[in-house]
Formats: C-alpha cells, structure tokens, sequence
C-alpha cells in the first residue's frame, strides 16, 4: 500500500452536487452529519438544495448531524437553520421504528454520504445497512455517494462477525478491518443481509468516488481530515482504530478523554513491564512508548494511568487487529488479577436490536471480572469480536493469534462482485 500514490478524487457527493440528475428524481432525504462536505469544505446539504437537488429531510446517525455527540449518543436537533429542513435522528431506531421514521418523513429516496473508518464496528455503516433494510421494507430507493475507504482498500484483517452476535457494533458477518468502501459494502450487503432483514434487496445505487484507487489512503486523498466523530481527530487514529478499540471491552482506558484516543491505552494497575514486554514481541510497523496519562473524561477520567502509546513506523507493515491482540494477551499474562473484561449489559445484548441505545459500552471500568458469564451477563469484547473465540483463548492463557486470519485483500471475504474501483 502506497501511502504517497496520491491523485485527484471526486466524491459521490461531489459528482451529485454537479450532477444532480445522478441520483434521479423524487422527494429525497439526504443520510449525512458534518463529514457530508464537498471538496472545497463547504456543507453538502445546502449545497445541494441549492444545485437543484430536491432534498426534504436531513438523518443524522451516532454524533448526530453535527457531530457534537459523544460516542454513544446523538443530539436532539429536530430543524436545520441552514437548509430549512426536518433533521430525523437515526440513532437509537431499528426494525419498526426506523420504518416509521422513513414513512413519516415523507422520502421516497435516501441519499447516504458519511465518512467511514473502515472499521466494522465504527457504527456509520451499520445505520447503512438499518436504514437499507427499513428502505427495502417501505419502498424507498437507496443511494450511496461513495467515500474513499482512509485505510485503504487493500487489506481486510480479522474474523468475521458470527451468527448470535449480532449488534449495533456489527449487524453481518463482516470482517474488523473490512477494506471496502461504503458503496463496496453497501453491494455486497445487499446480496448478502438486506434480505435476510428485509425480505428483498433494496434498489440500491452507488455514485462512485472517481479517481480513487484501493492503494490511496487518507493522507492521499483527504488534504483536510474531518474528524468523523469526537475521538477520531486524526488519520492515524482511524488506523489504530480496528484494534485499539478491542481495549473498550476491557477495564482499560482506550484514550478517550484525551488528545490521542485509540493511539494510548492505559490502566491504573499497569506498571514498568508492559512496555518491555510489547517490545519484545518484535510486531511489525508500531513501537511503544513506555508512558503516564490522566482523562479528562470516560474511563478512569481524573484518574493517572500508566500505559503506552503506539506510534506508526511503518504504515503499510502495521497490523491494527493483530497488534492490539497480541496487547490483549499479553496484558493476562501480566497482570492476571487485575486484567478483566467489561460487560455488555449496559450497551445491549447481542442478537436484538443490541446497541440501539449507545454505541459504545458504559463506563462501567471496574465491573466484568471473572465470573460475569456464569452470572448471566455478556462481554462487550464478544460484541466488537463478532464472538466469544478472542476472549476465550486469552482468558485461557492459549495464543490468539490463530484467531486473526493474516491481513490479505478484501476479495478474500467479499469475492470480486462487490469491488468498483481498481
């Protein structure tokens, strides 16, 4: 992967906002929040209306449509000053609910433009496929304005998600690190989810990000990163993303509360060894520094914790899942009385609407000790998983690296029917 092959890419949302005849016509409703932007940074939505692309409604996911939500919530915009339009939050509404919210909006066209992470459980792609499934069941077409994938497309790493687990998190069996972009996994769920959700494929429509290639990552084709929520601020964040944001589902901090969420991890209990003992696993493309930090905010917020820091040397080589895995053993050879995973209870349970009321777990850091699962409750590292394999081998001392098939191009799991760029 070439992080330098850089060239000139138009959006799906650019192309539409040139072209609104792209999209067709009809009564649309415009799935966006403040990454929705055109490539000279100004907001899609009045720009849009203003092309002459007829837009009734606005649909705001996890964040909200502005962005101002922290993980695991929304807002309670209900109007848009800057359009004139209706604002339907998404977020917290599946099956029924969702189907409501598109009837009573009053579209019979969604148009999605979100920035993904590439990630399966950054949750933007999941209200795709929620709002593809309540499109499928009430008629409406949907169109994706394709992104670029930051990451890339070149690599998928990690399991897919298995039956039972399903959840806001992760919806179909899609790898961690899934290496398509948002109008690769829209195709390629509608072939192989949407009807199980639905009872039909949705008449779906991609607009395709011209130019772009799968060896172009962030630093290639964003200029100006738009932080796609609170806690990814930079493209290296969104890198580290697919395997930090495993140490959720443990009673570490992940960095939230800091200037370098997922690129930091840390605990209270952790001490002068952990480090030395990452070091020692030689793993490729990542050093880690040995260092001390307080949250301001989340998990031990107020608290100093002593951890590491992963910084990048070698972007291509870097594997995200395997990397954090690897943490994860070595952190329950370590510190095997203190080391414990955090329950799912407070974020949903999987297979239900699981996750509906928050994307992220609760703060709960100091419950999930051993035990948890002979008292009824769930993991929420089952959830970002996609099973309870990863934890299971941890916990039994086992490697787990078995687990994590090596990183290889995303044809592996998606095949060559769902790919639309180069």
């Amino acid at each position: 992967m070439n992080t330098h092959d850089r060239g000139a890419v138009t959006t799906g949302i650019a192309r539409l906002h040139a072209a609104p005849a792209l999209a067709g016509s009809g009564r649309f409703g415009l799935v966006t929040n403040h990454t929705g932007v055109l490539p000279d940074l100004r907001p899609a939505a009045p720009a849009l209306l203003a092309a002459g692309v007829p837009l009734v409604a606005l649909f705001g996911p996890e964040h909200g449509l502005y962005g101002t939500g922290q993980a695991g919530e929304s807002e309670t915009v209900r109007w848009d000053p800057d359009t004139g339009l209706p604002v339907y939050d998404t977020y917290g509404r599946a099956g029924e609910r969702l189907d409501k919210l598109l009837i009573d909006s009053g579209v019979d066209t969604l148009v999605y433009d979100l920035q993904d992470i590439g990630a399966r459980y950054y949750t933007y792609v999941w209200t795709m496929f929620d709002l593809m499934a309540a499109a499928a069941r009430t008629g409406v077409r949907f169109v994706v304005a394709d992104r670029p994938n930051p990451l890339g497309g070149l690599v998928s790493e990690g399991p897919l998600l298995e039956p039972g687990w399903s959840s806001f998190v992760g919806r179909a069996p899609v790898p961690v690190r899934h290496g398509l972009t948002c109008g690769e996994l829209a195709r390629h769920l509608n072939a192989a989810a949407v009807p199980q959700a639905a009872g039909s494929a949705v008449d779906l429509t991609v607009i395709e990000a011209l130019g772009w290639r799968r060896a172009m990552t962030a630093e290639a084709t964003d200029p100006a990163w738009v932080a796609p929520s609170p806690h990814i601020p930079t493209p290296t964040t969104a890198l580290v993303y697919p395997g930090t944001c495993l140490f959720e589902g443990t009673n570490l901090s992940e960095g939230r509360g800091t200037t370098q969420p997922f690129e930091i991890v840390g605990a209270p209990y952790l001490d002068r060894r952990f480090a030395p003992a990452l070091a020692e696993l030689a793993l490729p493309g990542v050093h880690f520094r040995d260092l001390r930090f307080v949250p301001a905010s989340h998990g031990h917020a107020g608290r100093q914790l002593r951890g590491v820091q992963l910084h990048i040397t070698d972007r291509e080589a870097f594997a995200p899942v395997r990397t954090a895995v690897a943490m994860l053993a070595t952190l329950r050879r370590l510190y095997p009385d203190d080391f414990a995973w955090r329950p799912a209870e407070a974020a949903g349970e999987p297979g239900a609407d699981g996750l509906d009321a928050g994307g992220s777990a609760a703060d709960g850091l100091d419950a999930g000790r051993p035990g948890a699962e002979e008292s009824g409750r769930r993991h929420f590292i089952d959830l970002l998983w996609g099973s309870d394999r990863l934890r299971r081998a941890v916990d039994a001392g086992d490697d787990p690296l078995p687990l994590c098939a090596p990183p290889a191009p995303p044809t592996r799991w998606a095949g060559d029917d769902v790919l639309l760029y180069p």
